[in-house]
């Protein structure tokens, strides 16, 4: 008997019970559909996550007041640890070669109203280079200038959901918003560069650093300082280079002893992918259970059918086929089995990855290595668990199969 002859012969054994056939494949179908979906899900957020952070700028460094070192964290006596005139010698110091520009910024939240619409959101005190460090890109009117610094003018650049917000989307160049108790004139609107909640990067509004910090918030210091490194190729010694200008200016010799942190894009980049890769592979672990369970509902299947066809095994065997020939028929059915699953659940898992991308407007990303790896893994169980009930057919004698009722 040919294989071909062993296939349609399992293929014709398989069409005569559909439901059960069906039932048998849909374990694998829910499986693989699990995991494809599930990844493509999980490697979704991560791009996502990781297009949001390097939306923020390239060969971005950024410093922080208090320090953070590994095993614990550590908090400087003060927060108000840097000031204007920190950014001020980093910008113009000689002795620091790999920094491109820098923005100190101040950054706070506050209440915003116009008319009868009011809103709660993020208040950053900039400089123009903000600009193009943090790769802002301006959709109509300007940004803020070195006048608007330097002249502590109360103008605003806004975000796309500010204008949702408070303008219902029209268009809000030259109206007045009131921050806190101050009025301010809005001067542009930045193109959305996407986010949600506390890290949506189009609800915020943009004023003059002098004007956030003397005016808004009564502050004398900064929250952060940014600065773009010469290449991306220099990231760690362009930290090194600051980290001990820093710590000179600060007069502190024990670098432990620091009070503030630097932070790089691509630092900032491995946490984010750390952190969704663990997910991925959690949501993916909890697929393949159900892969699995799959896998093992097909072996009952195939220990069912074994029982039910016991006379008719005996009667092949008691007209010569060998013990090869039964177990491969019955191996090539769970193949069959698995493999139809297989391709129904790849399909079905690509669609289920587009709905969830469509409905929760993420990115639809498709892995093939997981595809190939769900639909590796379901033929390996085809054949792991069938082969136990291939097995047990052939050893069936001939003569108490045929006796069997």
């Amino acid at each position: 008997m040919s294989y071909l002859e062993l296939f349609v012969e399992s293929f014709a054994t398989l069409a005569l019970n559909k439901v059960r056939t069906g039932l048998a494949i849909l374990g694998i179908v829910i499986g693989i559909g699990s995991v494809i979906a599930l990844v493509s899900l999980g490697q979704a957020t991560q791009q996502s996550i990781e297009n949001q952070i390097q939306s923020l700028g390239a060969n971005l460094l950024t410093i922080n007041p208090g320090a953070q070192r590994s095993g614990n964290v550590r908090t400087a006596s003060s927060s108000n640890t840097l000031t204007n005139e920190d950014a001020a010698a980093i910008a113009s110091s000689s002795e620091i070669t790999t920094i491109k520009s820098v923005s100190p910024e101040y950054s706070s939240r506050s209440q915003v109203v116009t008319g009868s619409s009011n809103t709660n959101t993020s208040i950053i005190g900039v400089v123009p280079a903000y600009l193009d460090i943090h790769k802002v890109t301006i959709d109509s009117g300007s940004f803020i200038s070195q006048s608007d610094v330097d002249s502590l003018s109360r103008v605003a650049v806004v975000g796309p959901q500010i204008v949702a917000d408070l303008f219902s989307g029209s268009n809000p160049i030259g109206q007045v918003i009131k921050i806190g108790s101050q009025n301010f004139t809005i001067i542009g609107v930045t193109v959305s560069k996407g986010g949600s909640g506390f890290n949506n990067q189009d609800d915020v509004i943009y004023v003059p650093l002098s004007t956030a910090q003397k005016i808004l918030f009564g502050a004398s210091h900064l929250t952060s300082i940014a600065m773009e490194a010469n290449s991306s190729d220099i990231m760690t010694a362009a930290q090194d280079e600051v980290g001990y200008f820093l710590l000179s200016r600060h007069k502190i010799t024990d670098p432990s002893k620091a009070d503030f942190s630097i932070f790089s894009q691509q630092d900032i980049l491995n946490t984010a992918s750390s952190t969704t890769g663990t997910f991925t592979t959690l949501l993916s672990g909890v697929a393949a259970i159900s892969l699995l369970v799959g896998g093992i509902g097909i072996m009952n299947i195939m220990l069912v059918t074994v029982t039910e066809r016991t006379r008719e095994i005996g009667l092949r065997k008691a007209l010569g086929a060998k013990k090869r020939i039964i177990t491969i028929q019955f191996l090539l059915e769970s193949i069959i089995l698995t493999f139809t699953g297989g391709v129904i659940g790849v399909l079905l898992g690509i669609l289920a990855s587009y709905i969830i991308s469509v409905v929760s407007g993420s990115l639809f990303v498709i892995s093939f290595s997981s595809i190939f790896l769900a639909f590796a893994v379901s033929t390996i169980i085809g054949i792991i668990f069938g082969w136990y009930p291939a097995r047990r057919a052939s050893n069936l004698q001939p003569i108490e199969a045929l006796r069997y009722e």
